[in-house]
């Protein structure tokens, strides 16, 4: 059995995409908000939500760039990638982003 880098997210876009272009290509960035429900030990209904960063190369990005909009719902699957760069004033800063292999669009209604 292989064991692999691997995470499959379905929640709602947070902002419009953004498209970086290249001279061989592009790739697409969105951030996805994924939203869980618990009662806590008082009784009390906790609503939790993350944000995480999407990455689309390729065929993919060019899919995004067209068809994902702010507040669609949508399943993406692909891998954790930790990177880390110097801001502008030199200090190291870390993320974590999800290189998307596959997207669906799942649809329905958007939030009122």
């Amino acid at each position: 059995m292989s064991l692999r880098n691997k995470a499959t997210l379905i929640g709602r876009t947070g902002k419009e995409v953004e498209v970086v272009k290249f001279e061989n290509g592009q790739l697409a960035k969105v951030s996805l908000a994924t939203t869980d429900h618990y009662t806590n030990a008082n009784g009390e209904k906790i609503e939790e939500t993350q944000w995480h960063n999407l990455v689309f190369h390729g065929k993919l990005s060019e899919i995004a760039e067209k068809y994902v909009k702010k507040g669609d719902e949508i399943a993406v699957e692909g891998k954790i990638v930790y990177r880390n760069y110097d801001d502008k004033d030199g200090v190291k800063r870390y993320i974590t982003e999800i290189r998307v292999d596959e997207l669906v669009m799942v649809g329905g209604n958007k939030p009122a």
